[in-house]
């Protein structure tokens, strides 16, 4: 299951149709609208202090506290642990390919939003349901011939499923299991507790709906961006050294690929591109429609308005926030560094390469026909390894490599049985084991090792683990909302209350599974997302220029 679901995150993430519709319609409205991410920028400003606010437009929130409910949902993991993870596999230049996305991303939210909110729609009790579903099932339906194409309510019907599994797969899975992780690391806190605890608070908040929500993360979300913002300049002034070099190999390494240096085996420009835009599409979620449904329950008569306050969200979610990590973990140099750690056996290749040289041990990673298969011996826990047989964790030959039984931590002795590159962890006395040793590491310990090299030392940890808390579960209640939006137009009004429910068990769930699993799950969800939506806008980007233009009556 485990590589299934890995093989469909390459294959949708990766796929080229997808890469150039994404960012094919973002430069289409960039053009189209005459670059309102710059021209129209002072009017965003203006429009998220409330200078235009009509307050007895229809509504649930300010339009503040819907820019602040949808940052919640997008400053989250994939500022902390996303951008992480796409350095260690892209390199620096997968940071480049972030930021632009990021730019091209304003215009795609601001659009997505204008049309979300003229179609928004007003439920029984008062309460406001919007998104892109709403303005997909109203204009995209048609008549064909004399017959009626329903175009529209199978892309709405499409989009709210999607919208619905990637609730759970982009924002509850990930971010606690990023929150479990990270405190596990720095506290000691059991992965089973953390769930436990944050699901109690988890369901105070989202069983009182959007009002309660939109209380926390206006007060949440603007305290979390500063404190993270001054920890990350400090770690930076700290390394300044590095600082030069670091900033330039973001746009040195974009042509040319990232050599191998220190633990890191190397990149190619494809595999940076790809990551830099899939992790940046992660981070800010322009074009999949998502924080359409957080801004349609803002107040405004003017929708593009509503738009405008849209359009800063990428760029103080990854042009702000991703940058200022990414800088931080280049200027500290640990993304190169081999550390001790728990290895992950998703994240575990042994293989059959030529030499120890990095590109031959990329390139057995990537060939299945490299992978060993046979078995290794165990003395005393140390992994001895056959000459030409290499032991890969986290893209890095790993160091000191161990074997301890997993109910008393004890040193193994024994065979491991290694099927398509995977050791068989089941001795045979029917314990389970684990392995530690040396490697690259990735996400959120890789944030966190950054803030831990400067002056904070120790304090880096703790910072990270309460950033990554804070950031993670305002997250997670963000998608909460959007979730329930979308089980409302599937199912009805009366679907939130077991969706919530279901939404506060899976969160649990996910602080005990597998954290590259998790961050597949939540990639496959953003792609099935974002197809529907962005077919929508490019079908009505006329109505879109109108509403855009309503900006200056």
């Amino acid at each position: 299951m485990i590589e299934l679901i890995n093989r469909l995150d390459t294959y949708l993430s990766n796929h080229p149709l997808f890469i150039a519709l994404l960012l094919g319609t973002g430069i289409f409205f960039t053009i189209y609208l005459g670059f309102p991410q710059i021209r129209l920028f002072r009017k965003a400003i203006r429009a998220v202090r409330g200078k235009d606010d009509r307050h007895h437009s229809v509504g649930d929130a300010s339009h503040f506290q819907a820019l602040s409910t949808a940052l919640s949902g997008t400053v989250g993991t994939g500022n902390i642990a996303g951008v992480a993870l796409a350095i260690h596999i892209g390199g620096p230049a997968a940071l480049f390919w972030m930021l632009i996305t990021a730019a091209i991303g304003m215009t795609t939210k601001m659009v997505e939003v204008t049309i979300s909110h003229k179609y928004r729609t007003i439920l029984p009790d008062g309460s406001v349901a919007g998104g892109p579903m709403y303005y997909m099932k109203s204009c995209l339906n048609f008549n064909l011939k004399g017959r009626r194409v329903y175009l529209g309510s199978i892309l709405a019907v499409f989009f709210s499923i999607f919208t619905f599994i990637g609730a759970f797969g982009t924002g509850c899975l990930p971010q606690v299991n990023s929150i479990s992780q990270a405190l596990g690391t720095t506290f000691g806190i059991p992965t089973a507790l953390t769930g436990i605890t944050l699901s109690f608070v988890l369901g105070l908040v989202i069983l009182g709906g959007i009002k309660r929500i939109v209380l926390v993360t206006e007060r949440v979300v603007p305290f979390m961006a500063v404190a993270y913002f001054i920890g990350a300049i400090v770690v930076i002034i700290y390394h300044i050294d590095n600082f030069i070099p670091s900033l330039l190999s973001i746009f040195t390494d974009v042509f040319s690929g990232t050599a191998a240096a220190g633990g890191f085996l190397g990149s190619t420009v494809a595999i940076a591109f790809s990551k830099g835009v899939g992790r940046g599409l992660f981070s800010n979620e322009a074009g999949q429609g998502s924080a359409a449904i957080a801004h349609a329950a803002a107040r405004s008569d003017v929708p593009a308005r509503e738009g405008l306050v849209a359009l800063l969200e990428p760029f103080i979610d990854t042009i702000v926030i991703c940058s200022l990590t990414g800088l931080m973990i280049l200027t500290s140099g640990v993304w190169k560094n081999k550390y001790e750690n728990t290895f992950q056996m998703s994240d575990v290749y042994i293989v059959n390469a030529s030499s120890d040289n990095p590109s031959d041990l990329l390139n057995a990673i990537k060939d299945n026909s490299y992978h060993f298969n046979g078995s290794l011996r165990v003395d005393d826990g140390k992994l001895i390894t056959a000459d030409g047989v290499y032991f890969i964790h986290a893209n890095s030959l790993a160091e000191d490599v161990m074997f301890y039984f997993l109910s008393n931590e004890k040193p193994y002795s024994g065979q491991v049985i290694v099927k398509d590159g995977k050791p068989q962890l089941m001795s045979g006395t029917n314990n389970e084991l684990f392995i530690k040793g040396k490697s690259l590491i990735h996400s959120a310990p890789l944030t966190l090792r950054a803030f831990s090299s400067s002056w904070f030392g120790e304090l880096g940890e703790y910072i990270v683990a309460i950033a990554l808390l804070l950031f993670a579960f305002t997250t997670t209640i963000a998608w909460s909302y959007y979730g329930d939006r979308a089980a409302i137009f599937l199912f009805g009004p009366n679907s939130v209350l077991p969706f919530r429910i279901i939404y506060i068990c899976v969160f649990f769930i996910g602080s005990i599974v597998d954290t590259s699993v998790v961050w597949a799950v939540a990639s496959i969800g953003i792609v099935l997302m974002a197809i529907p939506n962005l077919i929508g806008l490019l079908i009505l980007h006329k109505e879109i220029k109108e509403e855009v233009n309503r900006i200056y009556e």
